[in-house]
């Protein structure tokens, strides 16, 4: 996988990128980060990306040669799947069923906009998606970037040191993850639940699974609507064992 990240601030990029998951997976040559500077494709004296609006209006616009110059210089010829990304708030939102989506994509151009946006006939022309964090303003796009890196990196073959740590991390069945516990068994008169020392690793399981759904009824019920049509009969008959019915929009019907 290559991630190109076009930015006005490479510096800001690579100073994230030296710790953790993806460095490690960098240094490895699981993945390969490459960090374009936008100011390189510039052509004046103040190597200028922006300018002010036509028709006015507050703030600047990116402007469309330098962006349009930096993704046809990024673009890898033996990369057959690739995909330009714009990280903006009108994007679609990112979520980890679009991580597994673009995990399959042999390189991403992502383009981190800045200041009121970017020149809309760059978007028409060279972006393929637009994709967003969430319903709030950044700065930049460059933390986005980032989040799209290294939730996608975490999802390729042999980066996790567990092979079963993505899959059953949360949101991989629009499930919220269920409680962790580690040492010390008693913590300030809290007890780890017995189960877990039971080494029945079909009991823990399924105390797992039911613990996973109340979380993500108490705190993420619009998940549900997704996970439920995961359940298997068997998760359901789970469920409803310990008195959990999930309520579908079937059921509300009737």
């Amino acid at each position: 996988m290559i991630f190109s990240i076009i930015s006005i601030f490479p510096a800001l990029i690579e100073s994230c990128l030296q710790d953790g998951i993806v460095a490690r997976a960098r240094n490895q040559g699981k993945i390969e980060i490459e960090v374009v500077n936008l100011r390189d494709f510039t052509h004046d004296r103040h190597r200028t990306t922006d300018d002010r609006p036509f028709g006015g209006g507050e703030g600047m616009v990116m402007t469309p040669e330098p962006l349009s110059q930096a993704v046809k210089d990024s673009a890898r010829e033996q990369a057959q799947n690739k995909r330009v990304i714009l990280l903006s708030p009108q994007g679609r939102r990112f979520d980890q069923a679009t991580a597994v989506e673009l995990g399959r994509e042999q390189q991403l151009i992502l383009v981190c906009g800045r200041y009121e946006g970017v020149d809309e006939r760059f978007r028409r022309k060279y972006v393929d998606d637009e994709l967003s964090v969430g319903d709030f303003v950044l700065s930049g796009g460059e933390l986005p970037a980032l989040m799209v890196v290294d939730a996608v990196t975490r999802l390729l073959p042999g980066v996790l040191g567990c092979s079963d740590s993505a899959a059953n991390d949360t949101f991989s069945r629009s499930l919220l993850k269920h409680p962790q516990y580690t040492r010390p068994r008693v913590f300030e008169d809290l007890e780890v639940p017995e189960v877990l020392f039971s080494g029945d690793h079909s009991r823990i399981e399924k105390f797992r699974f039911v613990e996973s759904v109340k979380r993500t009824m108490e705190r993420r019920p619009d998940l549900l609507k997704k996970a439920v049509i995961s359940f298997t009969k068997k998760e359901q008959r789970l469920l409803e064992a310990h008195g959990l019915r999930i309520i579908t929009g079937k059921d509300e019907k009737g």
